[in-house]
């Protein structure tokens, strides 16, 4: 898969990258499916997490997630209860996440080559700890990290621009949002970056419908696929 905004889309040259983390560097979507459906047997809810309320969640900070997964299925739970419950879900399922194909060799490169890199999620601290566990190094190379679940200043979740913006102003060096671009596999991410003035580059779950990636910059089956030579980033050696 691979598509550009319109016929004569032109990609402009970037001075810093911005990633997800959730399904675009860390494989945890399955593991968020598997924790909600658990939560939903354990309190009584004869219902299935399904895709189509899914794919409006994901990007989400987890309060707002929490709210409206216990409207959606009328869990016999408050939403902070149930935020609770999930971050215990976390603690259990997430500690082994897994990275997704070409992310690692991706963020090494732009490290190697010095392109400030930061990330940029709607997890919060504690969730960004536990997932995080087995890879604390790669991590370590971004020069900061915006975790908008924690992070007083990120005052609307994505899809308001709020935490690409922030995640842009705390770069040592100056950036513009123009500047910028984002890596991300989730539409309510994508619009947050496009709000944000920033292109962007999907990666997005092959479930996901066509129509909910038209607003991204670039459309990727996988990272492995992204050539930073368009954007003006140094190429990969091989």
């Amino acid at each position: 898969m691979f598509s550009i905004i319109g016929k004569m889309a032109k990609l402009r040259p970037v001075k810093a990258c911005i990633f997800d983390m959730d399904g675009l560097i860390l494989d945890t979507e399955t593991l968020y499916s598997k924790a909600t459906q658990n939560i939903l047997d354990e309190t009584g809810v004869k219902r299935t997490y399904t895709w189509d309320v899914k794919q409006t969640l994901m990007g989400l900070q987890r309060e707002e997630v929490s709210k409206r997964i216990v409207e959606i299925y009328d869990i016999p739970l408050t939403w902070e209860e149930y935020m609770h419950r999930q971050q215990e879900q976390i603690e259990i399922l997430m500690q082994n996440a897994q990275l997704m194909p070409g992310a690692e060799r991706l963020i090494r490169h732009l490290h190697d080559n010095d392109v400030p890199i930061a990330l940029a999620t709607s997890s919060g601290e504690d969730s960004v700890a536990v997932k995080t566990k087995h890879h604390q190094e790669l991590f370590s190379l971004f020069h900061h990290k915006v975790m908008g679940s924690s992070d007083p200043e990120v005052k609307q979740g994505k899809p308001a621009p709020d935490i690409f913006l922030i995640a842009a102003q705390r770069f040592k060096e100056q950036v513009n949002p123009e500047e910028c671009l984002v890596f991300e596999d989730a539409p309510n991410g994508v619009t947050a970056a496009v709000s944000a003035g920033m292109q962007c580059v999907m990666v997005p779950d092959e479930q996901i419908s066509k129509d909910l990636c038209k607003h991204a910059t670039v459309v990727l089956k996988s990272l492995e696929d992204f050539k930073p030579e368009d954007f003006g980033l140094p190429p990969f050696k091989s």
